[in-house]
């Protein structure tokens, strides 16, 4: 059964990235604007634009360029930046993991600050706490992540500056990485000072991204626990002479946490595309950032490759979910 939803899953992953690869590869060449005559200074002849033109291969009819761009791209090759003149694929791994850390340390704030709300307000259910936990979850989700950025940087970057508000880590460290994951080979390498910055900096930006997302997992995983608890077996266990927090934790919170999972899974996935904004509030130097760049500079070559990745990050995350819960969840698992 696992292995049939692996294969299946797998399939329907190459089928969407290509359909994604079509979709994106024809929206940024019918868009307007001449990517080559950006490139180019104002007094370029009409002779260096074509050359540009064929070295580029925008010559040739819009089939023919995406059968030569596929082509390379299932050799690992996505081109060239126009603008930055180097690989797409090494300027895009070049950022990738500075976008990773941004995104798992928002994840974790807002598992960690969600799962504490859900769990105090199933053990004050009933009572004014859990109508004025209700509240502020309604009003920490109606703001947007960007929103909530710049109102960081307005408090503790301008009115309270006792936080880094731009850059990922202080520009003065010497840092000689073989990877761009600055927290995990900070760690290996004993590079605390590293380490610290690189947090200081994601902090607000991480802030930013989890508060919506903290806001949604509280809510949901309350109403679970809220369900959970009135079961014979949560009931049983207070017989036996458990609190009621001790209840929630030991007993509850498994069974309620399953729904919260597949929650968490889908919306880790718009937590990284919200991070384009994000990072681009806060000068952050990731994938976000740099797609605003690309289309910004028409990099034709760099938007397509950014967005593949961010595709094929989403339908990853998608199917490490649905396995997750498929191992988690019984039925499913011997269904």
């Amino acid at each position: 059964m696992l292995l049939k939803t692996v294969l299946t899953r797998l399939a329907t992953t190459v089928v969407t990235l290509f359909g994604v690869a079509v979709v994106v590869f024809t929206l940024v060449r019918v868009a307007p604007g001449n990517p080559i005559a950006m490139m180019l200074p104002p007094g370029a002849t009409e002779e260096d634009i074509a050359n540009l033109t064929r070295l580029y291969g925008f010559d040739k009819s819009l089939p023919e360029q995406f059968v030569i761009w596929l082509g390379g791209v299932l050799q690992g090759d996505f081109g060239t930046s126009i603008t930055l003149r180097q690989p797409v694929m090494e300027l895009v791994l070049g950022r990738l993991p500075a976008t990773l850390e941004l995104s798992f340390m928002a994840l974790v704030i807002a598992v960690a600050l969600g799962g504490t709300i859900a769990v105090i307000g199933a053990r004050k259910r009933g009572t004014g706490t859990e109508v004025g936990l209700d509240l502020t979850n309604g009003a920490v989700l109606s703001v947007p992540d960007f929103l909530w950025g710049l109102i960081f940087v307005l408090l503790f970057g301008v009115l309270w500056p006792v936080l880094s508000i731009s850059g990922r880590v202080d520009p003065r460290l010497d840092i000689d990485f073989t990877t761009n994951f600055y927290v995990i080979e900070g760690l290996l390498r004993g590079r605390l000072d590293v380490v610290g910055s690189t947090l200081s900096h994601m902090l607000m930006p991480a802030m930013s991204l989890a508060l919506p997302l903290a806001a949604m997992i509280a809510q949901l995983l309350k109403q679970s626990l809220k369900e959970v608890l009135h079961l014979d077996y949560t009931t049983l266990a207070r017989v036996r002479g458990f609190s009621e927090t001790a209840v929630i934790l030991r007993e509850a919170l498994r069974n309620a946490a399953l729904p919260t999972l597949t929650l968490i899974g889908v919306q880790f996935t718009f937590l990284i595309g919200g991070t384009v904004i994000v990072e681009r509030i806060f000068a952050y130097e990731g994938l976000g950032n740099m797609a605003i760049d690309a289309v910004i500079n028409r990099d034709l070559p760099l938007i397509q490759g950014i967005v593949i990745l961010f595709a094929a990050l989403f339908i990853v995350i998608n199917l490490l979910v649905d396995l997750s819960y498929t191992l988690l969840n019984p039925r499913l698992r011997h269904g």
